[in-house]
């Protein structure tokens, strides 16, 4: 088993509503992720962290942004428009404990998959500031999307100098086989582990 303490944090990635069954962008059995979560939110972390896309209208990531068929290769439906509904955190997530929400994507021309730097890989979010100022060694990483935004998140958590896990069970991918995913994680050197591995001092 593996203690969680005051100095691990759990940053929850992008549990939107437009990555929910139903949205524009949904991500398959996304919706499974949030009890896993809610329980995790439980344990004793020292800091809880969130991110949200939160996307302009027209975000140069948006299929819509860019005339028919010219649409450059990885750019997605239009979702996580700021302040719409579907950029909202899902309602049935325990927000109680989060100390930070980090909003990512904000500019017009970048997209952000991770929570911590942006696409264009100079414009950080803030979040490895936070984290160090509070004493964080460890994180681990769930949400939405696991072959996108959590991956990323979690390797540049790496980079970063912070011990990195990757909560299995309490993460979903847009790829129906994520083997992939997790041989890329393992080779940065990022943990796999599942909830029922994690436990309070």
């Amino acid at each position: 088993m593996i203690q969680i303490t005051g100095h691990d944090a759990l940053l929850i990635i992008d549990v939107q509503n437009d990555f929910l069954p139903g949205g524009p962008l949904a991500v398959p059995d996304g919706d499974a992720v949030v009890p896993v979560i809610n329980h995790l939110t439980r344990l004793p972390f020292g800091q809880q962290a969130a991110s949200q896309d939160w996307h302009p209208p027209g975000h140069a990531s948006f299929a819509g942004a860019h005339p028919k068929g010219a649409a450059p290769a990885g750019t997605w439906p239009d979702h996580c428009i700021a302040g719409t509904s579907g950029a909202a955190l899902a309602a049935s997530l325990d927000q109680t404990r989060i100390g930070l929400i980090v909003r990512k994507g904000r500019a017009p021309d970048a997209d952000s998959y991770s929570a911590f730097l942006d696409n264009d890989r100079v414009t950080r979010t803030g979040l490895e500031y936070w984290l160090s100022g509070l004493g964080i060694r460890r994180v681990f990483v769930t949400g939405l999307a696991l072959d996108y935004c959590v991956a990323f998140t979690a390797i540049d958590a790496k980079t970063l100098g912070f011990d990195t896990f990757v909560v299995e069970d309490a993460c979903r991918g847009i790829a129906p086989a994520p083997d992939a995913t997790w041989r890329t994680l393992g080779g940065h050197g990022i943990h796999r582990v599942r909830s029922g591995d994690l436990a309070g001092a």
